[in-house]
């Protein structure tokens, strides 16, 4: 069986050229995040994956949940989905479509895990350090770490900027058992 994100790229690539060509990137954020929310529900899994239920009784399901909140394309999209036995991949559809409208609007997504709270002046500092870096604008998520011990780690894509005391110690550690 197919990866969901190779599944899920197609419909993905379409509802942005969609979406880009009408000028409703952001409009369509929230519509994919509306619909990934509501397809990752346990309850409404359970429901639409039963056997019993037509294609289009499971996405009547979906589009019933969020009456008034999709526009017509949008529950066009369900349609397509549950007639092709898709609609569980809704939520890698709204990653590879974020990740796209991201690419479009020279964004990047950035996980910055500290080992303590950072006030907003740090965050700013680090941020715009980022952004120098990567030569784009930095959507970032912040979290805190108290096992880092020290430091801030960057995470951008599958590239990690690992600045923390433990890293510093793990590498250190290392370097003596050489």
């Amino acid at each position: 069986m197919a990866e969901p994100s190779t599944i899920a790229r197609p419909y993905a690539e379409a509802v942005f050229a969609l979406a880009d060509a009408a000028g409703k990137l952001a409009e369509w954020s929230v519509v994919l995040a509306n619909l990934s929310a509501v397809a990752a529900d346990a309850r409404v899994r359970a429901a639409v994956g039963d056997p019993n239920l037509s294609a289009a009784q499971a996405a009547g399901i979906i589009i019933s949940i969020l009456a008034g909140k999709l526009p017509g394309d949008a529950e066009n999209l369900v349609r397509v989905l549950a007639e092709n036995g898709r609609l569980d991949v809704l939520p890698e559809i709204r990653a590879q479509y974020e990740a796209l409208k991201n690419e479009r609007e020279g964004v990047i997504e950035a996980e910055l895990v500290s080992a303590f709270e950072m006030n907003p002046a740090q965050l700013a500092d680090l941020v715009s350090r980022v952004a120098k870096k990567t030569g784009r604008k930095v959507k970032a998520r912040v979290s805190v770490d108290k096992n880092l011990i020290g430091g801030v780690k960057v995470v951008l894509g599958d590239k990690v900027i690992d600045g923390t005391a433990r890293a510093q110690l793990g590498a250190l550690e290392a370097a003596l058992k050489a």
